[in-house]
């Protein structure tokens, strides 16, 4: 079977503002393969939102590649980057859920968009309420749930379309350090049961220990570290992957 990695090559950003060139990404280059849990870890303003955004096609890189599958997707028609978007699913910070919509209307949202049947809507939606362990909140509204079942609710509905790749933009950070833990061993399940790849940004390296096999260290833009967590975190060789570990991993 063809592995479904995404290869990051020596890619930049720049935005413009009030005339001045801001460099968000400079030269960076990644590897991911299939079935990793791939944490990129740095501070605010290192450019690891900016990356992800170009890895879910919603930034156009100034220069520089990202294959997926070895398909250049900058390369890539609207039909083929419409089929590419349905591959991934995305989670977030601040949960992004309707409202106006009962738990199972969320999960079923993406579904809806996808054109499919109301009877395999149904199936999938109670498929993931078991899987992220909240089938007795099928009808309730989001207004009362917690953080933690906000976020189930989010991961649920980014699983609905079967993606190949889930990324995780700060998906913990609005949450309690119990309920973060529980999240991440959902992730983990998610992993291990469906082969999914996981994309993870953050600014805690506890995170990163807790769920992630690689990592990479974003700072000003560039990647100043990377590898297997085991071995970055035995022995980290760049100033600020010494910083993340010292305040208290």
């Amino acid at each position: 079977m063809h592995q479904k990695k995404i290869e990051i090559v020596t890619l930049c950003k720049t935005y413009r503002s009030a005339g001045k060139a801001l460099q968000a990404l400079d030269n960076v280059t990644l590897t991911i393969e299939q079935k990793d849990v791939y944490g990129i870890i740095g501070l605010s303003g290192a450019g690891k939102s900016t990356l992800i955004r170009c890895i879910a096609t919603l930034l156009l890189p100034t220069s520089g590649k990202i294959l997926f599958n070895g398909n250049d997707l900058s390369q890539l028609n609207r039909p083929q980057l419409r089929q590419f978007r349905q591959q991934i699913g995305m989670i977030f910070q601040h949960f992004n859920l309707l409202s106006y919509r009962t738990v199972a209307g969320n999960i079923a949202y993406p579904l809806e968009i996808a054109h499919v049947s109301k009877e395999a809507q149904e199936k999938r939606v109670d498929e993931l309420l078991g899987l992220v362990g909240l089938s007795a909140k099928k009808h309730v509204y989001p207004a009362l749930l917690s953080g933690g079942e906000k976020q189930r609710v989010g991961i649920a509905r980014a699983l609905a379309n079967h993606p190949d790749l889930l990324l995780c933009d700060e998906a913990t950070s609005a949450l309690d350090p119990k309920t973060t833990r529980e999240i991440l061993e959902l992730l983990k399940i998610i992993n291990r049961k469906l082969g999914l790849t996981i994309v993870l940004i953050t600014h805690e390296m506890g995170v990163v220990k807790h769920v992630c096999n690689k990592v990479a260290v974003i700072e000003n833009g560039s990647i100043v570290e990377q590898g297997l967590v085991s071995e970055v975190f035995a022995h980290p060789q760049h100033t600020t992957t010494k910083q993340f570990l010292g305040g208290g991993a």
